[in-house]
């Protein structure tokens, strides 16, 4: 490991898990509050529109034939109820499954919202909650997951998807919150979470990708339930000798789990996507929009188009021939060539059948990607040649990101063209206006009925 024990670093489990849960929602900048309010209804609108995926048909089914007779918890637009254990399994699963979720880029690439909020509604339905009591253990997952990716700042590079691995642990903190848990079972239930915690980055463009935020969510409500029954764990699951900053990372950096702790909300540095795929392609995508916008492209006449990309582009997204709608979402090839022909780089820019496009074949095949370790992930660089002349786009931040966010009339607006094909446009806008007053509400399962 490239770091030496010293006492600072030491039991910072405990000192995260103190802090988690003495903190009240009083205690919550409006600020947090705020994005909190931004992130439930940017999710929600995901899950919802993710509900219709083939991927999920075939995990409810298995759900539906092992889980018994309990319909506890409900199905995000489905019409359905399944087990606490077994909903936020489904609902994980579908609000990732289009890659349209939130992203967190704060050190830490992380789909937060996806585990941490398919536990807690799956809680909601379980215990009567408040809607303060939601909004405070959703930012307290955010604190617990972004923390411990941290402290282990090798952890993406070695190949784990972290939105299974750090989603357990933040899924188990919130729930743990929301359970009403004392500072003792909230170290458990960090415990139990993290030894529960994996995902592949192999797995990308796959089904498993977004199991990954099913599998992390119904970890998290797992770990909060054994804990608040006195299942036990490390006190130690992230600094310890083998504890997760060791094992999960080459660098360990324990000592950043708990820097900052109750000045920095975690939940400010979350970002919003525009486009349904990769959050690191981003930026690419504004360009080519950008170029784009100058005049109608003729792709014929495209000679070359040339990026200049942070190297996490092609170590994310570096597919180059994309076989399926899911690969697309993590192919710099791909969303460079549709955003150029479409304008655009929503869920229907990444289908089967816009993956296996001819044109957008063709197109894709005349992208040259070059890395450059000065840019940010939110910068990159792009030149389209077109019938000899050179169109250039320089994007410093990218759209949705905390430089550049999404106005909360955007998030509405995608909101609602996520959610009103599944649920109606009279229920899309009560759940709109919902969602901005959580506070007010007594008990969750009225927005759960409404998104059912």
């Amino acid at each position: 490991m490239n770091e030496t024990r010293k006492e600072p670093a030491m039991r910072v489990t405990r000192r995260l898990c103190d802090y988690l849960a003495a903190v009240r929602f009083h205690d919550l900048p409006r600020s947090v509050v705020h994005a909190a309010h931004r992130g439930v209804l940017d999710w929600l609108g995901c899950v919802l529109a993710g509900s219709r995926h083939p991927a999920v048909d075939r995990l409810i089914a298995l759900l539906q034939e092992v889980g018994g007779e309990r319909p506890q918890a409900t199905v995000l637009g489905r019409k359905l109820k399944l087990g606490v254990l077994e909903a936020p399994m489904a609902n994980g699963q579908m609000g990732h499954a289009l890659d349209y979720d939130d992203t967190h880029l704060g050190g830490t690439i992380l789909h937060t919202s996806s585990p941490v909020l398919a536990a807690l509604l799956a809680l909601c339905d379980h215990k009567t909650t408040t809607g303060r009591n939601f909004l405070l253990a959703y930012a307290c997952g955010f604190e617990a997951g972004v923390r411990s990716g941290q402290a282990s700042p090798g952890h993406h590079e070695g190949g784990w998807h972290i939105t299974g691995t750090l989603g357990s642990i933040a899924a188990g903190a919130a729930a743990g919150k929301l359970l009403g848990l004392n500072a003792q079972q909230m170290i458990h239930a960090m415990g139990i979470a993290a030894t529960q915690a994996a995902g592949m980055q192999q797995n990308r463009g796959t089904m498993c990708k977004y199991l990954h935020a099913g599998r992390a969510a119904s970890s998290g409500v797992l770990a909060g339930l054994l804990a608040q029954r006195g299942f036990d764990s490390s006190e130690e699951i992230i600094e310890g000798e083998r504890g997760f900053c060791r094992i999960y990372s080459d660098v360990a950096a324990p000592e950043l789990l708990v820097d900052g702790l109750g000045a920095r909300w975690e939940i400010l540095g979350n970002g919003h996507k525009p486009y349904a795929c990769a959050a690191v392609l981003h930026p690419v995508i504004d360009a080519m929009i950008e170029i784009g916008a100058q005049g109608a492209v003729d792709p014929e006449k495209v000679s070359a188009i040339e990026l200049t990309v942070n190297p996490h582009v092609i170590s994310i997204s570096g597919v180059a021939e994309p076989q399926s709608g899911m690969q697309s979402k993590f192919s710099v090839y791909h969303s460079a060539a549709v955003a150029l022909l479409d304008g655009a780089a929503g869920i229907a820019q990444y289908t089967d059948q816009r993956a296996l496009d001819p044109l957008v074949i063709m197109l894709r095949r005349k992208v040259r990607v070059t890395v450059d370790e000065s840019l940010r992930k939110d910068q990159a660089r792009a030149s389209v040649v077109i019938a000899g002349e050179k169109h250039q786009s320089t994007i410093e931040h990218a759209s949705g990101t905390v430089d550049n966010p999404m106005s909360d009339n955007a998030i509405e607006g995608k909101f609602m063209a996520n959610a009103e094909p599944v649920i109606g446009l009279e229920r899309a806008r009560r759940v709109r206006d919902l969602v901005w007053t959580l506070e007010g509400l007594t008990d969750m399962r009225e927005l759960t009925a409404l998104c059912g």
